[in-house]
């Protein structure tokens, strides 16, 4: 590993130690300034020629702030004659922008795929993207990783003889069943349509849940909308208890309370491709490091190895 560069970015320094910890490497430093004209100037403080540079830095809020602070990152790189570039990008925020819904309505997803590699990304890392088809905006290769087996390795910790999965939309009914395999339950899928950002409706529920002991597994949780209202769905047909699952807890506007003090829920587990303030945690908040995942696939990229081995059965 001694050709292998690693720098984080602003976003999240916490997970890019944890997985230089793991790959045995040292986080390389990285000087962030802002002119006083507002603009930001970043110097990757460590040697970058003909070396396998990573960038660690997923979009969360600041969003437009820290995808700046990367594409400068990655000019820097370019610019110091680096062997090959790849993102890491734990949470790709944009992704949720993957198709045109409404006259005249930018498609973020693409865009940002393409300012990454305009930049000069040679590959891209990321985790759990919002929509599958995401994967083909770039140009480049891309690593999907997902947390599947980290949250199934949590659960199997848990009675699991009277549990059932449910997706909240059939859009992310795959995940979840294959997350139901891996604990070896039931699957269900609750019918939604969505209005706004913020308002969802889930007419019902398809499968069997009345009585059982109930996990939902979504690929992120911001503002918890739609997880309300698949709880309150699940109350109605008589549910024992509630888990609420997912990769991404962006959890904004004091979505994890809202959540955990609805009547049953039990639990909420999340990884931490989003770093969450020590403010907004609480007692029933569990998150799970993706770090070890994370590092296992640097290192298979870097060695040439394959990624897709490391969801083989």
């Amino acid at each position: 590993m001694h050709e292998i560069a690693v720098f984080s970015g602003s976003a999240h320094p916490d997970l890019a130690a944890d997985i230089c910890a793991h790959l045995g490497v040292p986080l390389r430093p990285v000087r962030v300034e802002r002119f006083a004209n507002d603009c930001i100037e970043v110097q990757l403080q460590a040697n970058c020629r003909e070396r396998d540079v990573f960038l660690i830095q997923p979009l969360v809020p600041p969003t437009q702030e820290n995808l700046v602070e990367l594409l400068l990152m990655l000019d820097a790189a370019r610019g110091a004659s680096a062997a090959r570039t790849t993102v890491v990008l734990p949470h790709y925020a944009y992704a949720r922008s993957d198709k045109k819904d409404m006259p005249r309505v930018s498609i973020g997803g693409r865009l940002v795929a393409d300012l990454l590699v305009t930049a000069g990304a040679s590959r891209v890392l990321t985790m759990t993207l919002h929509s599958p088809q995401v994967h083909g905006f770039f140009s480049v290769p891309v690593d999907h990783l997902h947390a599947l087996r980290e949250l199934a390795a949590h659960f199997r910790g848990a009675d699991l003889s009277n549990a059932v999965v449910v997706s909240p939309d059939l859009g992310n009914a795959k995940p979840a069943a294959a997350f139901a395999r891996l604990l070896g339950v039931g699957v269900a899928a609750g019918a939604k349509q969505r209005f706004a950002d913020d308002k969802v409706s889930i007419s019902s529920i398809i499968g069997d849940v009345a009585g059982k002991d109930v996990i939902v597994l979504d690929d992120e949780i911001a503002r918890g909308s739609t997880v309300v209202e698949l709880i309150e769905r699940l109350h109605e047909l008589g549910v024992n208890s509630i888990r609420v699952a997912c990769t991404h807890g962006l959890f904004a506007d004091g979505a994890i309370k809202r959540i955990g003090d609805l009547p049953g829920v039990r639990e909420i587990v999340c990884t931490d491709t989003v770093p969450i303030a020590a403010q907004k945690r609480t007692p029933k908040l569990t998150v799970l490091s993706i770090a070890p995942a994370m590092a296992e696939a640097i290192r298979r990229i870097h060695n040439g190895e394959s990624v897709s081995a490391l969801f083989d059965a």
